[in-house]
């Protein structure tokens, strides 16, 4: 079992025992403004924002998570989020860049009074008008009341246009039990799937984050729960599935390595992860790792990709032919590199 604790507030210790210097933020500028392309729903492809809010940090210690470098210790300032929404939608009008949808990510939950104020969503309404979508993270505990409020706010703010349609981005992480309750997420599966009906119920759109080769999944079982995980998700109304390389960096995660509980993944390991996926949702899929037919979309997150790459010479098209997979929805030809072989996906 390595040094890894079982009770939550020693392991919360774990986590903060081993963290790094925070960098100090201003609470009123993001840290962010990044735009993209993405497939959405139906078809078309959206131009999508994601902002980086500044905010409060998260009240939960997941063991992976190093979003916390990206926050505050103290309360968001009331007014400080729409102020930095407004701000980045200043920024993409002076680059001239028309985006119709727009993450709000605020490295924690958006439902977090601590961490975006109650007060403030009539201003974050506003703020995001003429968007067709907008899309907030949250942890699956805090969908409730504090959801119903921000759609009320979206829906006064539409006035006699349809409001933009919101998503919610939760973390499951892995549908895998005792790698789930490792993580310290303090959260089921069953959390999870009340949520998403929770989502449904009110009409809300979800989007899942998994991780790719999370720690506690056995390595050669990360594939097959992978594969479960996604199924999960989409049985449970996800319309996106994101899955996210799981990062190192954060001091935990390399205490988890020296315990054997942990093995970065490498670019491989990402291209082989969307590669099943992308098989199992396939007409040609074994029947039992077949996903649901009624499936949303796969995307590989492809921020910070350079950290799980050993070959640089290839890991710009390697870049290219995932964000290319992301948009096509399907598997494309591998890169061929003079340099590595092209550093072949391997089981």
């Amino acid at each position: 079992m390595g040094s890894y604790p079982v009770v939550a507030a020693a392991r919360d210790r774990f986590v903060l025992e081993r963290r790094g210097p925070r960098p100090q933020h201003d609470p009123w500028r993001y840290q962010g403004l990044v735009v993209d392309d993405e497939r959405a729903d139906d078809g078309s492809i959206a131009r999508v924002a994601t902002v980086f809010l500044t905010g409060r940090e998260c009240p939960w210690r997941c063991v992976m998570c190093d979003l916390w470098q990206h926050t505050t210790t103290t309360d968001t300032p009331s007014g400080a989020i729409p102020a930095q929404v407004i701000a980045a939608r200043h920024a993409l009008a002076a680059q001239h860049d028309v985006v119709t949808q727009m993450k709000l990510y605020n490295a924690g939950s958006f439902f977090d009074p601590h961490a975006v104020p109650d007060g403030d969503y009539d201003s974050v309404a506003r703020s995001v008008d003429g968007l067709a979508r907008v899309i907030v993270e949250s942890h699956p505990a805090l969908i409730g009341a504090r959801l119903d409020r921000f759609l009320e706010a979206l829906n006064r703010q539409a006035d006699d246009v349809s409001p933009a349609q919101l998503e919610v981005a939760m973390g499951l992480e892995t549908a895998h039990p005792e790698a789930l309750e490792r993580l310290h997420k303090r959260m089921t599966v069953d959390d999870y799937a009340r949520a998403a009906d929770a989502l449904a119920e009110r009409r809300v759109a979800l989007r899942t984050f998994l991780l790719i080769s999370p720690p506690f999944v056995p390595a050669d079982q990360r594939d097959l729960w992978l594969l479960r995980s996604i199924n999960v998700a989409f049985s449970c109304g996800a319309s996106v599935v994101s899955l996210v390389p799981t990062r190192s960096g954060n001091g935990s995660m390399e205490a988890l390595a020296t315990d054997g509980d942990f093995r970065p993944p490498r670019l491989c390991d990402i291209e082989r992860s969307i590669e099943s996926a992308y098989a199992a949702l396939g007409e040609t899929a074994d029947s039992d790792n077949r996903l649901p037919g009624n499936h949303g979309r796969v995307f590989a997150d492809l921020w910070d990709l350079e950290r799980f790459a050993d070959c640089p010479g290839c890991l710009d098209a390697r870049r290219a032919r995932l964000h290319a997979m992301n948009i096509e929805q399907r598997v494309l030809p591998r890169i061929a590199c003079a340099q590595c072989g092209g550093d072949t996906p391997k089981p």
